[in-house]
């Protein structure tokens, strides 16, 4: 119940948080983030803030979307918390540092949502096959509702292949694989991340959307 009034749940299992006041008309696509291993270096498990350490080839990408006002959203499995190894209090710190650190480079996200549910769980975040726990494509939508994005346009970086999942099942057309292999799917293409070469692709690919959207959309102050 605490967690309920204290974070922004929307359910037991299900974080979502908008960040700032940036308005985005116009259904812009956006750049869909995992967390853990996109944005961090992954720890397996991530709960001690001071252990967080950004993944540098990511910072140019946030800082391309912010440049041309594409929204950047986080979307992050945490079955950490439905298995008990810590709990949303340690979320928020663990996140709130990820947040920090790239405040620090200049660059910031618009919304994190977080799915605790997993089979592995107990009580009510003993969920099998969440429809918001990615390869489903629940947060994605979840984002696309809140935010009013063009979600076939958009974007997704990630570390596993069930973020490219998520991204295909919501209807994108392509993602980024970190230290993964590219691969053609129905209607997706999965595009390797692991060189400055494979970066210059995902930027020139942000900024392609970003020549259709207007680089200045009504933004206001970032809180």
């Amino acid at each position: 119940m605490a967690d309920a009034i204290a974070y922004p749940l929307t359910e037991p299992g299900l974080w979502v948080e908008r960040i700032g006041d940036r308005v985005f008309p116009g259904r812009p696509p956006a750049l869909f983030l995992d967390r853990d291993g996109t944005i961090n270096v992954d720890t397996d498990y991530p709960s001690d803030p001071a252990e967080i350490v950004l993944r540098d080839d990511i910072v140019p990408a946030i800082v391309a979307a912010n440049r041309y006002g594409i929204p950047v959203v986080v979307v992050t499995n945490q079955s950490g918390i439905a298995r008990g190894y810590f709990d949303w209090s340690v979320f928020a710190a663990v996140n709130g540092r990820v947040l920090d650190l790239l405040g620090e480079r200049g660059v910031f996200v618009d919304m994190v949502l977080a799915c605790a549910y997993h089979e592995a769980g107990v009580g009510p975040l003993a969920v099998s096959d969440h429809p918001m726990r990615k390869p489903n494509p629940g947060m994605l939508v979840e984002a696309g509702k809140r935010l009013d994005l063009d979600l076939q346009r958009s974007l997704i970086v990630g570390d596993r292949l069930g973020d490219m999942q998520a991204g295909r099942r919501a209807g994108l057309a392509q993602g980024w694989l970190v230290d993964g292999e590219a691969a053609a799917l129905p209607g997706f293409a999965i595009r390797r991340l692991h060189d400055a070469d494979d970066l210059g692709g995902l930027l020139a690919a942000i900024e392609a959307l970003g020549r259709d959207t207007d680089p200045d959309p009504g933004l206001t102050a970032h809180a």
